[in-house]
């Protein structure tokens, strides 16, 4: 689903009434007195989660002019956690835009302005003008030179007064200007793609105009008008010598954070106010990893066990999956949902592993590889993001054998889990033995979680690990 525009009404008349800044339904403005001749509606930038402060324009799917009909996408949005569609409450026309793309707006400030008329348009743009010369209410986002943002349309979906988003693909790309790199990854704005379908024109061919070397609508209509004679050029011409792309990073240069790297600063300065302590646990995997052998073929992923058996373990220790938020109390929350810690390109997120305790390990896996698809497309859902109450972050796929990790803000514990290694080891009866043993380190809330609640938690997930068959009821 796409976000759904909030919208002010401005009355346009000798009686000027206050703007009311709240969501409003077509039926609402039938509900104001006085004499009004038009209606022109500011479009707000609108609040995608519950910690944004300000939005990013990635593009306008609409142009100024364009007529729009209820549950259109108009702009795409990027907030600190995806890009999203953003539809309109209202038919209308798209009188005047206040945010280009690339431009920032607080969350709650006009960015367009939406005339009911195509007679309004010009009294729409004269109060856009207005109100930008008054009371700006952008901030200018140019940053030097830096590898370009990869933005792929979204796929349609059914219009919804629910007020959740659908987003859009955001990929790092490596090339400096070019929307193709070596003909697999293009950059351009969701409705350039959709133009490009329609008009079955080839993006990578193009050189974009907008942000960043974005491919626009105006690129797609432009090589669409000259097709004829570019085909018949090329026909005979020697294709042209391909340019190296350039480096991912520009050594020298100073790349600003990006929305979602800004929040994720954020949390990591917010968590050095939680009192935390570290605990760590040396655990033997031969029975994992043998478990592992026989499931993998069937879509269970490691990460799937982690989560299961760490689930199980919470169950029997719930005070390590309670947290605190006000610093007066803490909460024992009622479900197990593990977070799990993905980086994607420009940042990290933790898709969550909803009732992970009771989900079966094949269904758990299955959402698992959802969740990564979603994160690393920047598609996730608030929900699936924002719900964790106890956190896993693995680096053993990289080698790394320990490590600690930093504790979210509102959760009570994380998990680093390090990679399981074969070891020598001196068995009960006194012999020399080799067995695969990994490294946990536990980083909790000391405000209420104590040293022998996380040594029973590794104690119980020891036993669960040691001996798996649990994870597969």
């Amino acid at each position: 689903m796409a976000h759904l525009l909030n919208t002010s009404f401005v009355p346009t008349s000798t009686t000027l009434r206050p703007r009311h800044q709240s969501t409003l339904t077509p039926s609402l403005a039938t509900t104001r007195k006085g004499p009004i001749q038009s209606k022109i509606r500011e479009i707000f930038m609108p609040a995608l989660s519950s910690t944004m402060t300000e939005g990013k324009i990635v593009s306008w799917i609409k142009a100024e002019g364009d007529k729009l009909s209820k549950g259109e996408s108009v702009v795409v949005v990027e907030s600190d956690k995806a890009d999203m569609d953003v539809e309109t409450f209202y038919d209308g026309y798209l009188a005047a835009i206040m945010v280009e793309e690339g431009g920032v707006a607080a969350v709650g400030s006009a960015i367009a302005f939406l005339a009911e008329t195509e007679d309004e348009i010009s009294q729409a743009k004269s109060k856009a003008a207005t109100s930008s010369s008054s009371s700006p209410s952008t901030v200018s986002d140019s940053p030097p030179p830096s590898p370009p943002i990869e933005v792929a349309a979204a796929d349609s979906a059914p219009s919804s007064a629910v007020a959740l988003a659908k987003t859009s693909t955001v990929v790092a790309a490596a090339s400096a200007h070019p929307a193709a790199e070596g003909g697999k990854r293009v950059v351009a704005s969701p409705y350039a793609k959709k133009l490009a379908k329609e008009l079955k024109v080839e993006l990578s061919g193009l050189v974009g105009s907008g942000p960043m070397g974005r491919i626009v609508a105006k690129d797609v209509d432009a090589a669409a008008a000259a097709g004829g004679a570019s085909s018949a050029s090329n026909a005979s011409a020697t294709p042209p010598a391909k340019t190296p792309a350039a480096p991912g990073v520009e050594l020298g240069s100073i790349a600003p954070f990006t929305t979602i790297q800004a929040a994720v600063s954020r949390n990591m300065v917010e968590s050095l106010a939680v009192p935390t302590f570290r605990v760590g646990y040396t655990i033997s995997t031969d029975a994992l990893d043998a478990l592992y052998k026989k499931v993998k073929s069937k879509g269970v992923t490691m990460t799937a066990l982690l989560a299961k058996a760490t689930a199980l373990a919470l169950a029997k220790n719930p005070v390590v999956n309670s947290s605190c938020r006000d610093g007066k109390s803490f909460t024992y929350n009622s479900s197990i949902n593990i977070a799990v810690a993905v980086a994607i390109d420009g940042g990290l997120i933790t898709p969550v592993l909803q009732d992970a305790d009771k989900v079966d390990l094949y269904s758990l896996s299955r959402k698992w590889k959802e969740l990564v698809d979603k994160a690393r497309a920047k598609q996730l859902q608030p929900h699936e993001y924002s719900t964790g109450t106890f956190t896993l972050s693995n680096l053993g796929m990289f080698g790394v054998d320990r490590f600690d990790a930093i504790l979210p803000p509102g959760t009570g514990a994380i998990m680093a889990v390090g990679a399981s290694q074969p070891t020598v080891v001196a068995t009960k009866d006194g012999r020399i033995g080799m067995k695969s043993q990994m490294q946990v380190n536990v980083t909790a809330d000391h405000r209420v979680i104590y040293g022998a609640d996380l040594a029973g938690f590794l104690q119980t997930l020891a036993k669960i690990v040691e001996d798996p068959k649990d994870l597969t009821l």
